[in-house]
């Protein structure tokens, strides 16, 4: 049993200390901003510890006893490091935040408060096309002379529509009334409390190529400048096995022996059998997102697709 008398310090992460309350900035107007962490490194492995019980002794040292757990998913260590911070997104990029209910959130309230006068702005380089592969997701960018007259309307709406905001206030409507045409670009703030394992799961999927740009310049912020200073060595282990690593299906596993052991016909009879190779009537193949999945997968491990 513990000395009640023990006095226990609060653990300090020195390279992180340094940057609470530093603000990066995201987008035009966008920030993220260190406001507290508990734990670190050391506090993974105490959890850990402590499970093991009277087996502690036989647990090999900090890098290796974190990495283990990330390999095998043994998450709840994780939970013990917690991370606050302070956001500014726009509001469409904050409603695929708060997908994530894993956090605590507190966020700024256009019922009692004034929204913030500020809207993110598109660069008439920069309007994305829609994938004809992806419905959620895009290819490739407009030209620059074709998006400037859409950057210009954009932010005649965004004008618009602040100015009408404002007009009601004056007029003394209720500002839950008035705030009911601002766009979705308006920006927002909050305060997004968070364990490790859970952050690490956002992390993975909106740091993910297939995440939307905006939401992706977040994740990169958090997790390369905030987390990678907190925590290296869990976060060199996510990297590692969650961030880069490649996870594979049966019929993966199935089709990358084939290739493998020389057998690309098998490979091929695999991936039809399994549906992957149907084709139109003109008799190319179908849009399969999974084929698709499975090709860059064979693409990185530098194995040629024998369907191609």
């Amino acid at each position: 049993m513990p000395d009640a008398r023990e006095h226990l310090d609060r653990g300090s992460v020195s390279t992180l200390s340094a940057i609470r309350g530093q603000t990066f900035s995201v987008l035009d107007d966008g920030f993220v901003r260190l406001i507290d962490y508990m734990g670190d490194d050391s506090a993974i492995v105490q959890a850990a510890r402590v499970s093991y019980g009277a087996g502690t002794k036989h647990v090999q040292e900090d890098r290796s006893l974190i990495r283990y757990l990330m390999r095998h998913r043994h998450t709840t260590p994780f939970e013990m490091c917690e991370l606050k911070l302070h956001i500014r997104a726009p509001m469409d990029v904050w409603r695929q935040w708060i997908r994530h209910r894993t956090a605590s959130v507190n966020e700024y309230s256009t019922r009692y408060s004034i929204a913030i006068d500020a809207a993110q702005r598109t660069d008439p380089g920069a309007w994305r096309i829609q994938s004809t592969e992806n419905r959620q997701g895009s290819s490739g960018f407009l030209p620059h002379d074709e998006g400037e007259p859409l950057s210009a309307a954009e932010a005649r709406i965004q004008t618009e529509a602040r100015a009408v905001y404002e007009g009601r206030l004056a007029k003394g409507i209720a500002r839950e009334q008035a705030r009911k045409d601002l766009p979705l670009s308006t920006y927002t703030e909050a305060y997004w409390k968070i364990d490790l394992h859970n952050l690490f799961h956002f992390l993975e999927l909106r740091m993910d190529k297939a995440a939307q740009s905006e939401i992706r310049s977040y994740a990169k912020i958090i997790g390369e400048s905030i987390v990678a200073n907190w925590v290296p060595l869990a976060w060199e282990a996510f990297i590692d096995y969650r961030r880069n690593a490649l996870v594979l299906s049966r019929i993966e596993i199935d089709v990358i022996a084939s290739l493998i052991n020389g057998k690309p016909d098998q490979a091929q009879m695999v991936a039809d059998s399994a549906g992957l190779l149907q084709t139109k009537k003109d008799g190319a193949l179908k849009v399969n997102r999974e084929r698709t999945e499975l090709e860059e997968k064979l693409h990185t491990l530098g194995l040629t697709v024998p369907w191609i």
